[in-house]
């Protein structure tokens, strides 16, 4: 309960006092929206660091080389708690913005900082919003932002962490659009520091691991119909061997 108490006062805390940050953010963007996108991903990715250690998560990158240089991503990842976004905020380089849920729009500050950092706000149940995001996506990649997006829709509570849920499709149009490389993310571990023992939080081990990029215009005929058939299909590898290493390190 210790940790939960010093995550929870460390996002309170700081989401209070922070506002002056707020306003003083807001002011830079009116001029310059590119110097103020880059302290906030700075700040915010200081605070992320902070809040994994209190929660004691201790993190192995994988395969950060292979992402490419000099130009933004869709990062494609499985989904299993909310310390994913935290552990690819502080992983990956560059700006960055995650796609969140809609209802996530309405938290008074978080909201702010979450825009000020790029997040997309994805309404599911509108078609016609959905496709504007969509739209936002491609020009926010085409501007050097990447952008990180769970094509399961939802936290994936299955027991088996190979087995994820279906794709949704829409989830890759920002790549296939923009021309912008993918790059599938694996992440095991997260689920067991909060959403395994609610409202406890435990110290982890994650492993967050970068698979070969790709563009879509790029896959064979059969693989390009179906971009996130595809993903998934890579995710779900990188999820069979990380098991399988640690399986080994455990047997010895």
């Amino acid at each position: 309960m210790i940790r939960f108490i010093l995550v929870a006062a460390t996002v309170i805390i700081y989401l209070i006092l922070s506002i002056p940050v707020l306003i003083a953010e807001s002011l830079i963007g009116k001029n310059n929206r590119r110097h103020r996108d880059e302290q906030s991903i700075s700040k915010v990715r200081w605070i992320f660091k902070i809040i994994l250690f209190f929660a004691g998560v201790k993190i192995t990158v994988k395969g950060k080389e292979k992402i490419p240089k000099n130009e933004a991503v869709l990062y494609v990842g499985n989904h299993r708690s909310y310390f994913d976004i935290l552990v690819g905020y502080t992983t990956v380089p560059g700006l960055i913005g995650f796609v969140a849920k809609k209802e996530m729009e309405k938290i008074p500050l978080l909201s702010t900082w979450m825009k000020y950092v790029n997040c997309l706000f994805l309404d599911r149940q509108n078609l016609k919003e959905g496709l504007k995001t969509i739209l936002l996506g491609i020009e926010q990649v085409k501007s050097g932002i990447s952008v990180w997006i769970f094509p399961e829709g939802t936290r994936n509570s299955n027991e088996d962490i190979r087995k994820l849920l279906p794709f949704k499709e829409g989830s890759l149009k920002i790549a296939e659009k923009s021309g912008c490389p993918v790059v599938p993310v694996a992440i095991t571990g997260t689920a067991e520091v909060f959403e395994k023992h609610l409202p406890f939080i435990r110290s982890s081990k994650v492993t967050i691991e970068f698979g070969e990029p790709f563009r879509v215009k790029e896959l064979e005929p059969e693989f390009k119909k179906f971009p996130g058939a595809y993903v998934k299909k890579q995710i779900e590898d990188m999820l069979e061997a990380e098991l399988s290493h640690q399986g080994k390190l455990a047997g010895r």
